[in-house]
């Protein structure tokens, strides 16, 4: 069965990566909740998908530059919530038999990783009790590299599109230096639907992940593919769906 990851918490239905969002798609029950971590200056783990505040925060400049005191005053938009650390998130997110975490290292506003951010980040997970149960995740193979450093026993998750694959010298060459590091392979659906005999080929299906599905025709589509991991702005949807689309029955009935 094909699980349902509610990205950015589910950004579609709520304010993305925002504690609301947060407790809200915990209650939808899906099986894991993506969001993404930048490193502040000051040390801060913070929840945020852009490097740059304007588009999800009342304020401007780059995510690194923001004071805790700064960050405290500032509400995100669309709700009066303050950007949200990860130790805020994860005492949300590590309930009992909870979802699975997928965390996102984020890269700062040049692209440039942040030093030392996946062991810092692999701490929370563990001082949170959930590092068994969470996928560390990034583009970046350099980043994912160091996640396995630093935390070798949370599990890793690749993310690619058609430009990032591009950049890496193609999508071939990418998913073979990919392979033996992560647990699971995250593509955008319009790259997978392109590359998909390719694709298929090189990543086992039950570790294939495909992002990001709002809309029923899709997210139907890659359910009868018999995929591993679907990705959602609407898991609602997907969760409703997922109950009345077949399965393949067989791995190699896919096409």
């Amino acid at each position: 069965m094909t699980k349902i990851i509610g990205h950015r918490g589910a950004r579609n239905l709520w304010p993305e990566n925002s504690l609301t969002g947060f407790r809200n798609a915990l209650r939808l029950g899906v099986d894991a909740i993506e969001f993404d971590v930048h490193l502040s200056d000051s040390g801060e783990l913070l929840v945020i998908h852009d490097s740059t505040l304007e588009r999800t925060v009342h304020a401007t400049g780059p995510v690194r530059r923001l004071t805790p005191q700064g960050r405290i005053a500032t509400r995100m938009r669309d709700t009066d919530e303050s950007v949200p650390t990860l130790s805020e998130v994860l005492d949300i997110l590590a309930t009992r038999e909870g979802p699975s975490l997928h965390v996102e290292i984020k890269s700062d506003e040049r692209g440039s990783p942040y030093p030392g951010v996946a062991g810092r980040v692999a701490v929370e997970l563990r001082r949170f009790g959930v590092d068994h149960r969470s996928h560390l995740t990034s583009f970046d193979i350099s980043v994912l590299e160091d996640c396995r450093l630093h935390a070798p026993r949370v599990a890793r998750l690749v993310s690619v599109n058609a430009g990032w694959a591009a950049r890496q010298g193609g999508l071939a060459r990418f998913l073979a230096g990919a392979g033996a590091l992560v647990e699971i392979v995250a593509i955008h659906h319009e790259l997978m639907a392109a590359e998909w005999d390719l694709i298929r080929r090189t990543v086992p299906l039950e570790q294939l992940c495909v992002w990001t599905l709002n809309e029923k025709e899709d997210i139907c589509r890659w359910f009868e593919k018999g995929i591993g991991y679907l990705t959602s702005d609407r898991p609602d949807l997907a969760l409703d769906l997922r109950q009345i689309v077949p399965a393949p029955a067989r791995a190699e009935e896919i096409s």
